[in-house]
């Protein structure tokens, strides 16, 4: 009997050791994204994303450095609530924009450097991996 509940808890150790990251960071997410475009429309300032590791999410939207997690496995995606910092800047529009956007994403697809975050209404919000040293 010891044996059985012995080779059952490492069974179950090993497995749990195995389990895949279901975040956009463990499916070749774990770059820099850059905002390129949103439904179509280039994106003229600087917001970024960056999928680490326990599901935190940080980036830098035109105005304010923020972070959040993401809360459905890859290929969807969600986020928590944003917390971010609260510095105004002449691009606050196009911060409004990024923010309100990005919450409305509920699929995620990333392919070598380009990443696509769409929803069902036909949405979508183009990043493209910043340029790595070397």
């Amino acid at each position: 009997m010891t044996r059985i509940i012995l080779a059952f808890a490492l069974a179950l150790i090993t497995l749990s050791a195995c389990k895949k990251d279901e975040t956009v960071a463990g499916y070749d997410g774990e770059k820099l994204w850059i905002l390129t475009e949103i439904d179509g429309v280039e994106f003229a300032a600087r917001a970024t994303l960056l999928f680490g590791e326990d599901n935190k999410v940080t980036g830098q939207a035109p105005c304010n450095s923020f972070f959040t997690k993401q809360t459905k496995p890859y290929p969807w995606i969600g986020f928590d609530p944003i917390g971010s910092t609260r510095m105004a800047c002449p691009e606050m529009n196009k911060e409004t924009l990024f923010f309100n956007t990005l919450g409305k994403m509920t699929l995620a697809e990333v392919s070598g450097d380009v990443m696509i975050l769409s929803n069902d209404s036909g949405r979508q919000m183009v990043f493209k991996a910043a340029p790595t040293d070397g």
